[in-house]
């Protein structure tokens, strides 16, 4: 089973405001170990969460916001497109697209606050 997934953020605080106050996701741990963090977050619903993760080094700091280069690499579920696509937009995150339909549902590319590509998919 895929548990956890890192997320790349400026600052873990920034992160928790994005996910937790703006999205309604949980926060499943937030443990201080002294030079970081181990702070975790899961969407309403279950699956993976991830871990939030502030960069460390040079490389890591490049990466912030362009983890899977210019493609899609998180896909958020919703039985309600509509609702969470509004709380995604009021948190800080941005549509880059209008809306579709997929064979699979409906879908949306939106970037969050730090520029990871990520797609909104719903009931068709």
């Amino acid at each position: 089973m895929l548990r956890h997934v890192t997320l790349l953020v400026p600052d873990y605080d920034d992160g928790l405001r994005f996910f937790v106050d703006g999205l309604g996701w949980t926060c499943l741990s937030d443990i201080d170990e002294g030079r970081k963090r181990w702070v975790t977050v899961a969407p309403p619903g279950g699956g993976p969460s991830l871990v939030l993760a502030r960069p460390t080094s040079a490389a890591q700091s490049r990466a912030l916001g362009a983890q899977t280069g210019d493609r899609v690499g998180l896909f958020l579920e919703t039985d309600d497109f509509e609702t969470t696509a509004a709380r995604i937009t009021a948190a800080g995150g941005r549509f880059l697209e209008a809306p579709r339909d997929a064979p699979y549902g409906r879908v949306a590319q939106w970037c969050d606050p730090w520029g990871n590509r990520w797609d909104l998919l719903g009931p068709a």
